[in-house]
C-alpha cells in the first residue's frame, strides 16, 4: 500500500512542528514568550487584542512571538475564538495520521479453511502458511475460527486428529470478534489487544436465506499493524 497524499502532508507538518519545537526549546523562549503562555494558560481561549493589551503591546509587535509559539506548537490559534496553550502539541497531528488507516488499507489475505477439514490437516495447512489462526467456512460464511492453541489443546488430549474436523474444535460465529473495511486500523488494533488474538477476519455482511451471514475478505494481524508503524517510521 501507498501512503496517501493526505498522510504524507501530515506526516510532513507533524515533523515540521516537532523540529521547531526542538530548536525554540533549545533556544529558549524569550520572557515576552514565556509571559504569553501564561496568559494563555490562565485564561484560555484568549484573542490576539486581550493578549497585547495585557502586554501593554500593538498587535503588531505581538504577531512574531505568536506565530513562533505556534509554529513550534506551545500554542493553538482557532479562528473565532483565540488561542490555546498545547500541552501536547504534536499529539492531534499524530491521533490524525494514525487515524486516517482503514482496515481495508492495510488488511491481508486470510488463510481460509472448510468446516470438514480434518484437523491433522488443518495442522499441515496452517504451518505451510505460516500463520496463528485458520479462519473456517462453510458454503462460502464464514463460521468460526482456530488457532494454534486449539490445535495443541486438541492434540495433548489423545484424540486422533486424523478423525475430527476443524469443526469440532473452532470457536464459532457468532463468539468470533471480527472487523469490516471501513473500520479503522487503530480501532482494530485495540480489539487485538483486548481479546488476546493474532489476527481478526476482515468480513462483508450479507444475508442467506433472508438471515444475517459473514463473507471473509481479509484479515488483520499483529503483522499488519507493525507493518504499518515501521512504515510510518520510516516515511521520514
Amino acid at each position: 500500500m501507498e501512503l496517501s497524499s493526505v498522510v504524507i502532508f501530515f506526516i510532513k507538518c507533524y515533523n515540521m512542528r516537532v523540529n521547531i519545537r526542538k530548536r525554540v526549546t533549545a533556544i529558549k523562549l524569550s520572557q515576552r514568550q514565556e509571559e504569553i503562555i501564561k496568559l494563555v494558560k490562565a485564561n484560555q481561549p484568549i484573542t490576539s487584542e486581550k493578549l497585547a493589551a495585557s502586554l501593554n503591546l500593538t498587535r503588531a509587535a505581538l504577531r512574531p512571538d505568536l506565530a513562533i509559539l505556534t509554529m513550534a506548537g506551545f500554542l493553538d490559534a482557532r479562528p473565532k475564538v483565540g488561542y490555546v496553550c498545547l500541552d501536547k502539541p504534536s499529539k492531534n497531528v499524530l491521533n490524525e495520521v494514525i487515524k486516517s488507516f482503514k482496515v481495508k488499507d492495510v488488511m491481508s489475505k486470510p488463510v481460509v479453511v472448510d468446516e470438514a477439514m480434518k484437523v491433522y490437516d488443518a495442522i499441515v495447512y496452517l504451518f505451510l502458511n505460516d500463520v496463528g489462526t485458520l479462519f473456517v467456512e462453510n458454503n462460502g460464511y464464514l463460521v468460526g475460527a482456530v488457532s494454534r492453541k486449539d490445535f495443541l489443546k486438541i492434540a495433548m488430549g489423545g484424540t486422533d486428529v486424523h478423525q475430527v474436523p476443524v469443526g469440532v474444535i473452532m470457536t464459532r460465529m457468532p463468539n468470533i470478534v471480527f472487523v469490516e473495511q471501513e473500520d479503522l486500523a487503530y480501532a482494530s488494533a485495540e480489539k487485538i489487544i483486548e481479546h488476546e488474538v493474532d489476527s481478526l477476519p476482515v468480513v462483508e455482511k450479507v444475508f442467506n436465506n433472508e438471515k444475517e451471514a459473514y463473507k471473509i475478505v481479509g484479515k488483520i494481524s499483529k503483522t499488519n499493524i507493525t507493518r504499518l508503524l515501521v512504515k510510518l517510521g520510516n516515511y521520514s
